[in-house]
């Protein structure tokens, strides 16, 4: 069974960087699958970030392409997302997510994953 436990999270200035992981107790059962970080603020909808398909693409949500990077480390079965240049919008409760499946256009839909941690916060201050 794919469990996974996010990690990295805190309090940050703005400008600062974090980067945030995600262990997997194994990889979804499938030649073809997708891990993704979303986030959700207060009061506002969980919106997917960033994602990375078996094939090695990757997605990014528009206000965060050219702050982040996410990877993975195949050995350690972890996810990780770099962001730089955090602003205050960035603030968020960040989960992590798993599909057996491609992302393709569906990278950033709620549906699209099976496998959800329970998050980590991030609270970025002006």
């Amino acid at each position: 069974q794919v469990q996974l436990l996010e990690s990295g999270g805190g309090s940050v200035q703005s400008g600062g960087s974090l980067r945030l992981s995600c262990d997997f107790t194994a990889m979804p059962q499938s030649e073809y699958y997708c891990m993704a970080w979303f986030r959700q603020a207060p009061g506002q909808e969980r919106e997917g970030v960033a994602a990375l398909s078996s094939d090695g693409m990757t997605y990014y949500e528009d206000s965060v392409k050219g702050r982040a990077s996410i990877s993975r480390d195949s050995a350690r079965n972890t996810l990780y997302l770099q962001i730089n240049s955090l602003k205050p919008e960035d603030t968020a409760r960040y989960s992590c997510a798993g599909a057996a499946a491609p992302c393709g256009t569906s990278w950033s839909t709620y549906g699209h994953f099976g496998y959800w941690g329970q998050g980590t916060q991030v609270t970025v201050s002006s």
